[in-house]
């Protein structure tokens, strides 16, 4: 795991081999707020992602753990971290309002298509 789970009590789960994902959690794991975060690289083999989350789940969207160990994928996962980070708590005050985060799911089932060409791109882009 990259850091302790403190506070929030929040596990993140991303796509390690993803330069996409990574630049995004390496961005999120920047920010104030972070070290109440406990980011999961799930393509690391020693990665613990509990028994209701097999690593091919992980790797095919976002996913993030409460305390209670209950998952959310997808924008409700992105909302979720959103909250825990103070400059990113307006998204998820306005993902909070009626319809947005239904919406913003729509449009990230609409990018995970793209998802491996933008990554090959970033990373074509940095050699």
């Amino acid at each position: 795991m990259d850091s302790q789970r403190q506070g929030s009590g929040l596990t993140v789960y991303y796509d390690g081999g993803c330069p996409l994902c990574r630049l995004e959690m390496d961005h999120y794991k920047r920010q104030s707020g972070a070290e109440r975060l406990c980011f999961v690289d799930a393509t690391s083999s020693s990665a613990d992602l509990g028994g209701d989350l097999s690593r091919d789940t992980a790797l095919s969207r976002f996913h993030v753990r409460d305390a209670d160990g209950a998952l959310v994928s997808g924008a409700r996962g992105f909302v979720a971290v959103w909250a825990v980070l103070p400059r990113w708590r307006w998204a998820a005050r306005i993902a909070g309002l009626p319809a947005v985060t239904p919406l913003l799911e729509l449009a990230y089932r609409g990018f995970l298509p793209l998802r491996p060409w933008l990554a090959r791109a970033l990373w074509r882009r940095a050699r």
